[in-house]
């Protein structure tokens, strides 16, 4: 199983590095597209940071830079690339006791958080590329087959 994560999230780096090259070749990214950006990317450490037990130092719904967003990205992928390589069976199934932004508390198992995280980033991803034809420029690609057959 931990493969299939693996994968997933050389999936997520790969297509939030792609998501960064569209915003950064307009010549100003579309406010919308940057918010729902940053937006994936707190969420993404957000989910990390309950997962390893820690409190989180972005909110889900953070005001970042371009500049910020691809530091905070590069920062999300490296963390989930360690925790993915060092996952167990058991690690996957272990239940992640957290509370939501409402306050509400939920237990979740890291599987299932994993692939949220990964659900999650693909949603906002594509209505980052809609804004960003809208605006005139050129989203990049970042279906999962894509991914693939760019490795091949």
């Amino acid at each position: 199983m931990t493969a299939h994560i693996r994968r997933l999230y050389d999936h997520m780096a790969w297509a939030d590095s792609r998501t960064l090259n569209a915003l950064r070749a307009m010549h100003a990214p579309p406010l919308d597209a940057l918010r729902l950006y940053g937006h994936l990317l707190a969420t993404e450490h957000v989910w990390l940071a309950r997962v390893e037990e820690r409190e989180p130092e972005y909110p889900a719904w953070p005001a970042l830079s371009l500049d910020e967003c691809a530091a905070l990205g590069a920062r999300n992928h490296s963390a989930f690339a360690l925790l993915v390589e060092t996952l167990s069976a058991a690690e996957l199934q272990r239940g992640v006791r957290y509370r939501n932004s409402k306050g509400d508390e939920f237990v979740n198992t890291v599987e299932d958080i994993l692939m949220h995280v990964a659900l999650h980033g693909a949603y906002h991803r594509g209505q980052v590329a809609r804004i960003v034809r809208g605006e005139g420029g050129a989203p990049q690609g970042t279906d999962y087959i894509f991914h693939i057959r760019e490795r091949s």
